[in-house]
């Protein structure tokens, strides 16, 4: 449920900017701490908050920049954009006008400057090659359709092609129910390919930023041979919204975070922004060269 399309620019504006104050970038509220931050400083410390270590959310091009070696990474499959196999149209409550899936995905398309809510690709990091597949929350939630599990799947392939390990960076609301079964069926696709990766003895490296749920967090999140992922990020397979609008009960605080994943032995650790390229330099370097 795939077809091509003309590559976007690569110039772009963050997203993130969307986020900020109605004053611009000049400065933004911390929802944690609620300090407030010039934005050029927490542009300089990462889009980490100073006072509370708060990780805000960054697209797929700020996370690239930030974890690959400078002007390694060459993307593939920019082009490929989902079609609307299920005709999808939704009329919201107290709205005259319905909201088709095809528009809906133009309207993204434009607003985050690419074709979908992955970016992949290869680069290297301390000089170590890796394939990579970078999620953006951005762009319709992180949610993973057709084109989102294509394209890590050709990544997986590329890696398994070139003998390379694998990264993946999720953040994501779970599947995409506007391409229903299609959407479900991507869980089983990438682990298969996950699967065909480790009969190669190739490493596959996880990182979970917030959020990391539904189908994402079910599949091939909590797949790699390594899980990071970023503190005090959402990791669940079901938000607490839910869990608090069907069970009627409140979710308990820090309960489905990174936190608790890893005091529960779910992830192998908790990095702190500044610190994964090393983090994910030193993981490289532990795996020896792998020839064809």
């Amino acid at each position: 449920m795939v077809k091509e399309a003309a590559a976007p620019s690569t110039e772009q504006t963050s997203p993130n900017d969307r986020t900020l104050s109605a004053v611009g970038n000049i400065a933004v509220k911390c929802p944690k701490c609620r300090e407030i931050l010039y934005g050029r400083d927490l542009e300089k410390n990462q889009k980490v908050c100073p006072r509370c270590s708060h990780h805000f959310r960054i697209n797929a091009r700020e996370r690239i920049k930030l974890l690959v070696d400078e002007g390694s990474f060459v993307e593939i499959d920019a082009d490929i954009i989902p079609t609307d196999p299920l005709h999808f149209v939704v009329s919201p409550p107290n709205q005259a006008k319905s909201i088709d899936y095809a528009s809906k995905l133009v309207e993204e398309r434009k607003k985050a400057d690419q074709n979908e809510a992955i970016i992949s690709g290869y680069a290297t990091i301390d000089g170590k090659p890796i394939a990579l597949a970078v999620m953006d929350f951005f762009f319709m939630g992180g949610s993973m359709g057709s084109v989102v599990g294509e394209k890590i799947t050709r990544a997986i392939e590329l890696a398994m092609k070139q003998r390379i390990p694998m990264l993946i960076v999720s953040t994501s609301g779970g599947a995409r129910m506007q391409e229903g079964i299609f959407s479900l069926m991507q869980m089983a696709k990438i682990s298969a390919a996950l699967a065909r990766l480790g009969e190669l003895a190739l490493p596959y490296f996880s990182l979970l930023t917030d959020p990391t749920t539904g189908g994402v967090s079910a599949s091939f999140a909590f797949q790699g041979d390594v899980i990071l992922a970023e503190p005090g990020a959402l990791i669940c397979f079901t938000g607490p919204r839910v869990i608090e609008g069907f069970m009627h009960i409140k979710v308990p605080e820090n309960t489905i975070n990174s936190d608790f994943a890893l005091q529960h032995g779910m992830i192998d650790a908790v990095v702190h922004r500044r610190e994964l390229h090393q983090t994910l330099a030193r993981l490289l370097h532990m795996y020896p060269t792998i020839t064809k």
